[in-house]
C-alpha cells in the first residue's frame, strides 16, 4: 500500500507540473513573472529601518557622504540620497574611495591597470578634478595622496587637498616601481582590527599620518608628511620588518632559539637613529603560528595604537610614540576594536568600552557572548547573535539596537548602513 500510495502521489505531482507547463507554452497562464516576482521579493532588513533600498549587486564598500550613500561595486559606482535613497548618480569605474570629511568630503574613482582617478561630487557625480598619471592612490580624511611613475626609477609622491583640489605638497620619491597600484595599496603601518560583521571601512577614511613608509625592493622610504620630504630609507634585515607607527620608525624582530620566539621591539625618531622606545618580549603577531619567528606581516592595531603580547600571554596595548602602555590586559581578556582614543575589549560575555584618556572602561555590555566589534568617529559598534547594537563610545548611551543578521557596512553622524544580499537599509540613531 506504502509503494501504491507513494506512486499515486508521483503521477500526480507530475501531472500537475504537465499541465502548468501546457498553459504557460499555451499563453493560458504564466506563472513565471509571479514566480520572479516571488524570488527577487526583498524581506524587511531591521525593524525600525528608515529606508530599504535594493542595490545592483553585491557591494565592495559602501560610505555616507554628507547627505549620500556611495556603493562600491565591482565594475561600477552608484549613488543615493541618505534621507530616501533616491538614486542620484552612476559611474563606470573599477574602485571607489572616500577622501575627506563632512561637507568637505569627495568620492575619488578610477581603473583597474589605468593610470589616473578622478574625483567626484558626491551629491551629484561631477568630476571636480582628474589626474591621468597616477598609478596609485590612498585617500585620508585630510588629503588625497597619489603617486606617479614615469618609468621605475622616477617617481613622485603628491598630496592634495580634498575638495578644493590644490596641492599640498610634492616629493620625487626615486624609484618605486609598479609594486602600488589603484586604491589604498598596503603600507607598512597597523593592521585595523575589525570584526567579521563589519566592513572593514566602516570607519570612513583615516587622518593623514605624520610619517608614512614607501616599500620598494626590500627598503622602505619614510616620508614627512607635514613638510613633504623623504626623511630617511631604511632596509629590513632577514629576521626584521619595519613599520611606520605613531611618527616612528619601528623595527620588529623575531628569533628561534631554543625551541621558542624571541622578539624585540626598537621605535626611533627620523632621520636619525636614535631609540625612542624599546620592548623586549613583546609579540606583536607579525610572525605565522610554527617554527618560523621572522616577521611576516604588520602588526594588529589601529592608527597609532598597536595590540601585542607580552610572554605571559596577556593582551596589551601600546602608544607607538611614546611606548607607554594604554591598557593591560589578563589572559581572559580580548581586544576587538582599537583607535587612538578607545579600545572595546570582549572578556566572556561581557564587552567594555575602554577610554585611554580616563584610563578605563566607560561601558560595559553583558550577554554578548562571540561578539565583534568595531570604532568609528560616530559610534561603537558591536554585533552578536543577529543584533547590532551603536553607542555612543564616551560614554556607552545607546544610539540604536537593533535584530538583524545584515553585515555593517557605513556609519554616519545620524545612523548606519547595513547591507543583507542585494537589499540595503538606514539604521537611523535615536
Amino acid at each position: 500500500m506504502a509503494a501504491g500510495g507513494g506512486s499515486w502521489k508521483g503521477y500526480t505531482v507530475l501531472t500537475a507540473a504537465v499541465v502548468v507547463t501546457v498553459l504557460a507554452s499555451t499563453g493560458v497562464w504564466n506563472p513565471f513573472p509571479q514566480v520572479w516576482e516571488w524570488v527577487n521579493r526583498s524581506e524587511p532588513v531591521a525593524a525600525g529601518a528608515r529606508w530599504q533600498q535594493r542595490i545592483g549587486g553585491t557591494p565592495q564598500s559602501v560610505a555616507v557622504v554628507g547627505d549620500a550613500v556611495i556603493v562600491e561595486y565591482r565594475t561600477s559606482v552608484e549613488a543615493f540620497g541618505l534621507t530616501a535613497a533616491v538614486p542620484l548618480w552612476k559611474s563606470d569605474s573599477d574602485w571607489a574611495s572616500i577622501a575627506g570629511s563632512g561637507d568637505d568630503a569627495v568620492v575619488v574613482t578610477g581603473r583597474l591597470l589605468t593610470k589616473g582617478y578622478q574625483v567626484l561630487d558626491p551629491q551629484t557625480g561631477a568630476v571636480r578634478r582628474s589626474d591621468t598619471t597616477a598609478g596609485a592612490v590612498w585617500t585620508y580624511r585630510d588629503a588625497i595622496v597619489d603617486l606617479s611613475c614615469s618609468g621605475g626609477n622616477d617617481c613622485r609622491l603628491t598630496a592634495w587637498d580634498p575638495k578644493a583640489g590644490t596641492e599640498l605638497w610634492s616629493v620625487d620619491t626615486g624609484g618605486i616601481g609598479f609594486v602600488l597600484d589603484a586604491a589604498n595599496p598596503d603600507l607598512p603601518d597597523t593592521r585595523r582590527l575589525v570584526s567579521g560583521d563589519v566592513d572593514d571601512d566602516v570607519a570612513g577614511p583615516p587622518p593623514l599620518p605624520e610619517l608614512i613608509g614607501l616599500p620598494h625592493d626590500g627598503q622602505i622610504r619614510v616620508i614627512d608628511t607635514a613638510k613633504g620630504t623623504v626623511v630617511k630609507t631604511v632596509r629590513a634585515a632577514r629576521d626584521q620588518r619595519i613599520v611606520v607607527v605613531g611618527g616612528r620608525v619601528l623595527t620588529v624582530s623575531g628569533t628561534s632559539a631554543d625551541g621558542t620566539c624571541y622578539y624585540e621591539v626598537v621605535a626611533s625618531d627620523p632621520p636619525g637613529d636614535a631609540v625612542v622606545w624599546r620592548r623586549d618580549g613583546l609579540n606583536l603577531r607579525t610572525a605565522d603560528n610554527g617554527a618560523d619567528c621572522a616577521p611576516g606581516r604588520d602588526p594588529a592595531g589601529g592608527y597609532n595604537v598597536l595590540l601585542g603580547v607580552d610572554p605571559y600571554g596577556r593582551e596589551v596595548l601600546i602608544n607607538g610614540n611614546d611606548g607607554r602602555n594604554l591598557w593591560y590586559g589578563d589572559k581572559e581578556s580580548d581586544v576587538l576594536a582599537v583607535n587612538d582614543s578607545y579600545a572595546v575589549i570582549r572578556e566572556g560575555d561581557t564587552v567594555r568600552g575602554y577610554s585611554f584618556s580616563k584610563d578605563k572602561a566607560v561601558w560595559r555590555q553583558t550577554g554578548r557572548e562571540k561578539a565583534g566589534a568595531a570604532l568609528t568617529p560616530y559610534a561603537a559598534i558591536v554585533v552578536s547573535k543577529n543584533r547590532i547594537t551603536a553607542l555612543a563610545p564616551a560614554s556607552g548611551a545607546v544610539r540604536a539596537d537593533v535584530r538583524t543578521g545584515a553585515k555593517v557596512f557605513a556609519a554616519g553622524p545620524e545612523g548606519l548602513i547595513a547591507v543583507s544580499g542585494r537589499d540595503m537599509a538606514y539604521l537611523p540613531f535615536s
